[in-house]
């Protein structure tokens, strides 16, 4: 289990933050906002023109230097999970963010869930009203190597006409979503869970890719998210047979007096060069 409050580096966190300076304000007349730097790296937003509905394909983009992480949305028991904030007085609000396949980090104690290389996430974006867009994004996220660097920017985008090509964005996008989970489909899935009586353990069964192939395979990289801050990664007696895979997951301590009836939490399931994600509700 990770709980994000709680880690050695998170006290490094905290001593560092206290220093740590707001970025300069970024702005660029174009697709691709001014790059903004720090000592781990750099980011920027990119976004194209709002279609017919309003709605606006964007990304923000991270480059840690060599030897530096970023986060996943659930960073592990000691990092900063990206954030995103857009300017209400811009007329844009954020739908949704999303994460492409994170890596497993250990350090001692340490567990990370987190990018090793650039990653792009995806940004949803609705515009409210018609004409020019300007976006005013507030970023901010962590990035480490012996210590964390809180790394927080304002981003500001104004959108050209949408009849304008954009091939170099286009690019960008099409990568970043080339690195997504996949949903669930036939031949990989979850096909059933179930979480013990005394909220210790979950168990799951799976069908992987390769079907018979799968014989011999190490276990698959497991991240279960549940209530906001927690992640769930601890696998106990898994089992794989052709293309079958049952485990139980380690769950820890959750808040107090949480209850997971009615709840929905995710899964991340990792096996070789294929990653799928979906949801697992409780009853």
């Amino acid at each position: 289990m990770m709980i994000i409050s709680s880690s050695p580096r998170r006290l490094l966190i905290a001593v560092v933050s206290v220093v740590a300076a707001l970025v300069p304000f970024s702005s660029a007349h174009a697709e691709m906002s001014a790059w903004a730097e720090n000592e781990g790296g750099r980011m920027r937003l990119v976004a194209l023109a709002p279609d017919a509905a309003g709605k606006i394909r964007a990304a923000l983009q991270i480059e840690p230097k060599p030897g530096w992480i970023t986060y996943w949305k659930e960073p592990g028991n000691s990092g900063i999970p990206p954030q995103i904030t857009i300017a209400a007085e811009s007329g844009v609000t954020l739908d949704a963010i999303a994460y492409p396949v994170p890596k497993h980090f250990f350090k001692g104690a340490i567990e990370d869930i987190a990018y090793d290389a650039p990653v792009t996430l995806p940004l949803s974006l609705t515009a409210a009203g018609k004409g020019p867009v300007t976006i005013d994004a507030a970023a901010f996220i962590g990035i480490c190597k012996d210590i964390c660097i809180p790394f927080q920017a304002n981003l500001q985008l104004k959108l050209g006409p949408a009849i304008q090509s954009h091939p170099q964005e286009e690019a960008i996008f099409q990568a970043a979503d080339a690195r997504l989970p996949k949903p669930p489909s036939p031949d990989f899935d979850v096909t059933a869970h179930a979480m013990s009586p005394d909220r210790k353990t979950l168990s799951l069964d799976l069908v992987l890719p390769g079907g018979g192939q799968g014989e011999g395979k190490g276990a698959p990289d497991i991240i279960v998210t549940g209530p906001s801050g927690y992640a769930f990664t601890k696998q106990i007696g898994g089992k794989r047979d052709g293309a079958t895979f049952k485990v139980d997951v380690a769950i820890g301590k959750l808040p107090k007096d949480y209850d997971v009836a009615g709840k929905r939490w995710s899964v991340l399931v990792i096996d070789g060069e294929r990653a799928m994600e979906t949801t697992l509700a409780f009853q």
